[in-house]
């Protein structure tokens, strides 16, 4: 029998755990020599045929999709050509978007044989021996006389029983790897189908650590922690932290969703010590209202996250990435304002202004009507309007999402945005301003270069603080010389504000002196030139020197050094 395992991922740089673990467990359970289990990972941007093609040149005998909602729809579409080419090959599905409404997957699909609930491991392994599907837990199921049968939830697995299942990285060359030490979540937030699995288990770190020595050996890029609240053990969360200190390898990164309120003093010293870049942490704020955050089952403590969020920041060594959620039952748009400058006013490395998705099976989508909640049918079922929260404040928040994109998570304007906030009473209202500017030029339709999102904020100034447009252009010029060593000067820089003869004189000097550029022995001035960037500011009062050898491994903003005031 041969069985081909599938994932459609939303980018090519993503691999599918799921699978991979599927697969792990069962070649570690299954005694059917006759059993064949493949992998295949595509991409929603590829085109369906392509994807019917390749499967259809493999020829399984069962076929197996993992899926979630951002890639239910594609799924149904690509299964559903597949059974007309391969009539008698089983479709099985799985993962969070079909294991809550199984019933009525299998009444939408017919060609779907069953779906396989929950946690997939020990349920794929028994399918793949060739079980009997009458007595199997944790399947939802089509009898050939077309009469669909539920079969009860299979109880949780432990953890430690999956296989480690990364083997040969030649396969996830240029992609995230993703890994999990826990399963579960200590938390019940409505929101989320972790709230629904009420057991939770941890990887014994003693697997663990060998493990993650293996992408450290391999020198990957990036190890993404998929645990829901990584750091709700101390224990475990310090053996991991102090492990991965130790064995540095001064390129692999691990990210880690973590409560920012649980962190203590112990771990928040050692994450001080670590490289930069070592690991970043991502932290679900989703609210500031009281109201609100009681209301999800949410346990948050916000003095104590605003605390220990600058506690990581204090030593500049730690990417941070602060999440908000707009739709929230009893958010309205003015306590939204609120929550969004409390997390603003932390300057995260980046802010995720998001938008609720009521997910199926969620505590969230039980109390849809209750809230007044209305979302879109289609996935991912994102909120149109609540009780609350109008569609008319709903779009003013994408517009200010899109705004916060561009102009802080883009990591490009980190001079310029403190500045600017300055000119305005909050920084809610400057991003409501910017979307106002943007939606009245049209700008939200157009694919925009970067140079011009610069130019389109000095237009924005113009408008808004027109007395402040020379200091933001020289604010929009150290930002632009930052991160770009150009060749060619960007138009709203205006005029270069220093003479050939002094820029040949600089340089010369510093060719015998190496007094703001060590290192650059063996280059002469023309070769220091290349590799830097001089730039008098009038308005600031400071000659700047950026050098493009040494950059920020946070950031990647260039090095600077004040030539003189």
């Amino acid at each position: 029998m041969k069985i081909l395992l599938t994932a459609i991922n939303a980018k090519y740089i993503h691999s599918n755990l799921a699978v991979y673990s599927l697969r792990a467990y069962a070649q570690s359970r299954v005694t059917n020599p006759d059993t064949e289990i493949a992998l295949a990972e595509y991409t929603i941007n590829q085109q369906t045929d392509d994807i019917l093609m390749d499967i259809y040149r493999r020829k399984p005998d069962v076929l197996c999709f993992s899926c979630y909602i951002w890639n239910i729809s594609y799924v149904e579409t690509v299964l559903q050509e597949v059974h007309k080419v391969l009539p008698d090959t089983k479709i099985w599905l799985g993962g969070p978007e079909v294991s809550y409404d199984a019933i009525a997957v299998l009444k939408r699909l017919p060609e779907v044989t069953g779906v396989m609930k929950g946690e997939g491991e020990e349920t794929f392994a028994e399918l793949a021996e060739g079980l009997e599907l009458v007595g199997l837990q944790g399947i939802t199921w089509r009898r050939e006389d077309g009469e669909i049968i539920e079969n009860p939830w299979r109880p949780v697995m432990d953890l430690n029983k999956v296989p480690f299942v990364y083997e040969d990285m030649a396969d996830f060359e240029h992609k995230i790897i993703y890994y999990e030490s826990s399963r579960g979540c200590p938390f019940r937030c409505s929101y989320c189908l972790s709230s629904i699995d009420k057991i939770l288990r941890f990887r014994d770190v003693e697997k663990v650590k060998p493990e993650l020595q293996f992408f450290i050996d391999h020198k990957v890029p990036q190890v993404k922690f998929v645990d829901r609240t990584f750091n709700c053990s101390h224990q475990h969360a310090m053996e991991i932290w102090k492990y991965i200190a130790e064995h540095d390898n001064g390129i692999t990164n691990f990210h880690f969703e973590v409560a920012a309120d649980l962190l203590n003093e112990e771990e928040i010293a050692l994450i001080q010590t670590m490289r930069p870049g070592l690991i970043q942490l991502e932290i679900g704020v989703q609210s500031t209202n009281p109201d609100t955050v009681k209301e999800i089952h949410r346990t948050m403590d916000f003095e104590k996250v605003s605390e220990n969020v600058r506690a990581v920041q204090k030593n500049g060594n730690v990417h941070q990435h602060l999440d908000l959620i707009a739709g929230l039952p009893y958010e309205n748009l003015k306590s939204f304002h609120r929550s969004f400058n409390d997390v603003y006013a932390l300057h995260p490395e980046q802010l995720q202004l998001g938008f609720l998705k009521v997910l199926k099976g969620s505590y969230m989508q039980e109390h849809q009507a209750e809230y007044g909640l209305v979302v879109k049918n289609i996935p991912p079922y994102e909120v149109l309007y609540t009780d609350w929260l109008p569609y008319d404040d709903v779009l003013r928040l994408k517009g200010i999402e899109e705004m916060v994109e561009v102009y802080y998570n883009s990591g490009q304007f980190t001079q310029t945005m403190p500045e600017l906030e300055k000119y305005f009473k909050d920084p809610f209202i400057m991003y409501a301003d910017m979307a106002a500017y943007y939606d009245k030029n049209g700008y939200f339709k157009i694919n925009h270069k970067r140079a011009a999102r610069y130019e389109i904020l000095l237009e924005f100034v113009k408008e808004y603080a027109p007395e402040q447009m020379d200091v933001v252009r020289e604010f929009l010029t150290y930002d632009y010389y930052l991160r770009e060593n150009a060749g060619n000067r960007p138009e709203f820089a205006g005029e270069y504000q220093m003479d050939k003869a002094e820029v040949r004189a600089f340089y010369e000097e510093e060719a015998e002196s190496h007094k703001y550029l060590p290192g650059y022995e063996k280059y002469d001035r023309n070769q220091m030139r290349k590799m830097t960037h001089l730039e008098r500011f009038l308005c600031l009062n400071k000659t700047v020197l950026f050098d493009y050898r040494e950059r920020s491994p946070l950031t990647h903003e260039a090095r600077t050094v004040i030539i003189a005031k």
